[in-house]
């Protein structure tokens, strides 16, 4: 999941800015500002232009916790004097002056938030976190100095309603519109006191992001449960291998440990036999931030959803959720919320199925329970080896962490023409010894086309979760700019010497955290806010990536046994296909009811909600089965409460789902299948080159010569299909 990118590369911040907030209109520091900045170019290595080969890379080993703040604020003051000077240009505003002006600065600030981006998600510390709680006020009150300066914003104003619009390119109408567009929502209309708690606010929201994303870090590393020899009954092989690493690292020689991210309590409650043990690691996965100690987040949270209310309302709006979703392919939570009402009860009924299911084998085994959460996988796993004769355990054999890779890298050609080559260790600059770099070229040409790296394992003091960002974005504009780009994973690494192995779903998330790479790397547009994304849409093209791993090509090739090279046998890969949609009702209620707390949350007066209740009570009245739990409880719902990328938009993975399962049926129905020339050549040209620099709902007509409709989506899910379910 693109879960997200918490660092903002120069591209991303342009757009942020305009995302928050009131700037002094004069120039009075400008001079000593930009003097200073100067001097500390110099001597600050987080502010140097990127050096060394590929066109600039990052000197991430040269990072060092004491640049960053002097970094940021020069960089900040930077970019400052930069927009003051695009705000008091005394000629007559253009494209060229104003948006393109607009679009240049902010260079520096990008290079910075690269390194923060890095200290913030993959190798984060007690000291850096101190100083981002420093960091987040100020970096919000610059942002609202860009973002509310009026001169600023009359000039970019003046520039849309101009008759010059009509003379430029596709692309640059587009980007004109989504800079005014994103102004014009986010505060530069307001005036006075307005304008002022609108800045306010932001600054507050800031910090309690910050806050609340520390404290899900600081729970998922204080909460780790040991166990012994004896209590391993059930756990794979490599599971207890990887498990026992996991304990020698943090000091437990002897010991097992079962990390709080969901790679590690995922297979634990799969396959422990130790009831009670699953109920414990459970409980302490799903009670991130909802601990009642220091780190707990339901009063950050209260707080998140208050500020958010009131600032929306400065604008006019009724409540959160409409203003977020009205620029999204969804445009409101209405036909947000009308999308999961057609696949919920779906899902419920599904859900009942495979309950009863799983209670029929309990009860067969005189287990004498009732089936509770802790439950769900470990006897999903016995239902079905019952029904499909399917072991997990056994598929992972199959899925090498490095083979898989190559699949993906296969893929890529096939699909994107890309050809990947390691680059020498030692050659590109790494943050830390796990992460790897290849150099990413036209198969054809032998053009680069820019760098890929990959950060695979997970470690003390990187989040969780799986996520996808660039460190450099493909632009024409100011000169050819080629892409850096990253994937970052949590997997358990496999003992010295031996292989990692995933699970199928693992494997499944490494090919959609690999689409938004691909995303990235195809790239093929001008200007720098071409790149900022539609949330209900982004999450497509990487969901759509998730198809290639059961083609054949891949399965022949690439899935073959860690021991004996032997390709995975026809027979399992018949019954994986045959239980494609096997505990479907668990992976979409658990999703949805996410999705649909979110949405809740922010169309609900947040004067009536306190989180804790407000969860059960509304899940209650949803339906929601009680051997089930959000994917994403409201206490660690990153996406949501760590920032802003996803709230109110995280039913858009359901919404990019539907275009998804539509897509897969263009290859499915082709000559060529998955590897059709005409519908892949479709494919990069429209739903992948062209990023935001054409609307994603004509991107999508344009390659499917039609709308997608939910149809697609119930059939792929195993879901009845009814004449009512479009989209």
């Amino acid at each position: 999941m693109l879960t997200i990118k918490k660092t903002l590369t120069a591209t991303a911040i342009v757009l942020a800015l305009a995302g928050c907030t009131d700037a002094p209109s004069g120039n009075e520091n400008t001079a000593s500002g930009a003097a200073e900045t100067t001097s500390q170019t110099v001597e600050n290595t987080l502010l140097q232009p990127f050096k060394g080969p590929y066109g600039g890379v990052p000197a991430f080993e040269d990072m060092q916790l004491a640049d960053l703040m002097p970094a940021m604020e020069a960089a900040m003051a930077e970019h400052l004097a930069e927009i003051d000077a695009i705000a008091n240009n005394p000629e007559a505003p253009d494209f060229a002056n104003t948006i393109v002006a607009y679009e240049k600065a902010g260079d520096t600030i990008g290079r910075v938030y690269t390194y923060y981006g890095i200290w913030s998600s993959n190798v984060s510390s007690p000291e850096f976190r101190e100083l981002q709680r420093e960091l987040s006020p100020k970096l919000s009150a610059y942002r609202s100095k860009i973002n509310q300066n009026s001169k600023l914003f009359e000039r970019i104003k003046a520039v849309y309603e101009s008759d010059e619009l009509n003379t430029l390119t596709d692309e640059e109408q587009r980007i004109t519109w989504l800079i005014y567009n994103s102004f014009a929502r986010n505060g530069a209309t307001l005036e006075g006191e307005a304008k002022a708690r609108y800045a306010e606010i932001n600054k507050e929201l800031a910090s309690l992001h910050t806050r609340f994303s520390n404290n899900v870090l600081a729970d998922e590393e204080n909460y780790v449960t040991y166990i012994t020899a004896e209590q391993l009954d059930g756990l794979p092989e490599s599971f207890v291998k990887a498990a026992a690493a996991a304990a020698a690292d943090r000091g437990k020689e002897g010991m097992y440990a079962i990390t709080n991210t969901r790679s590690s309590m995922d297979p634990f409650l799969t396959y422990s036999t130790q009831r009670d043990l699953r109920e414990k690691v459970w409980r302490t996965y799903y009670d991130r931030g909802d601990n009642g100690d220091e780190f707990d987040n339901n009063d950050i949270i209260k707080q998140i959803l208050t500020l958010r209310h009131e600032r929306v309302q400065l604008l006019g709006y009724d409540n959160y959720a409409q203003w977020r979703l009205e620029d999204r392919m969804a445009k409101n939570p209405e036909n947000a919320m009308a999308l999961m009402m057609k696949v919920w009860p779906a899902a419920l009924a599904r859900v009942e199925e495979e309950v009863a299911d799983m209670q029929a084998i309990a009860d067969a085994q005189g287990a004498d329970i009732e089936i509770k959460p802790w439950d769900y996988r470990f006897y999903a796993e016995k239902v079905r080896l019952a029904k499909y004769d399917l072991d997990s355990n056994e598929v992972k054999q199959y899925l090498q962490l490095d083979k898989l890779r190559e699949a993906m890298f296969y893929v890529a050609g096939r699909l994107f023409n890309f050809d990947f080559k390691p680059v020498p260790a030692g050659t590109v600059p790494v943050f830390h010894p796990d992460v790897k770099v290849w150099e990413v070229a036209d198969k054809d040409s032998g053009e680069l086309v820019g760098l890929w790296y990959l950060d695979p394992f997970a470690r003390q003091g990187k989040r969780s979760g799986a996520w996808a960002t660039t460190y450099r974005r493909h632009t024409t504009f100011d000169g050819d700019k080629n892409v850096l780009s990253s994937n970052n994973s949590n997997f358990v690494k496999g003992p010295e010497g031996e292989p990692t192995l995933i699970s199928w779903d693992d494997a499944e998330t490494y090919f959609h955290e690999f689409g938004h790479a691909l995303h990235f790397l195809s790239a093929n547009v001008k200007y720098p806010t071409s790149h900022s994304g539609v949330r209900d849409y982004t999450e497509f093209q990487s969901q759509l990536l998730e198809r290639w791993l059961t083609t054949d090509e891949v399965i022949d090739e690439y899935l073959v046994h860690y021991e004996t090279g032997e390709p995975i046998p026809d027979s399992l890969i018949a019954k994986i296909k045959k239980a494609s949609t096997f505990n479907e009702g668990f992976k979409t209620t658990e999703y949805m009811a996410s999705a649909i707390m979110d949405l809740l949350y922010h169309t609900t007066d947040p004067a009536g909600i306190e989180p804790d209740s407000f969860e059960r009570e509304q899940l209650k009245a949803l339906g929601m089965p009680e051997e089930i739990v959000m994917r994403h409880r409201t206490p660690h719902f990153g996406h949501v409460f760590s920032g802003e990328g996803y709230s109110a938009g995280y039913y858009g993975y359901m919404w990019a789902e539907v275009l998804t399962a539509d897509a897969a049926e263009a290859f499915e129905e082709a000559p060529g299948g998955f590897y059709d020339e005409e519908v892949s050549a479709k494919l990069v040209k429209y739903l992948f080159s062209v990023r935001n620099a054409m609307d994603p709902a004509e991107a999508y007509r344009m390659f499917r010569g039609r709308d997608a409709n939910v149809e697609a989506l119930m059939r792929d899910r195993g879901f009845p299909v009814t004449s009512e379910q479009d989209k």
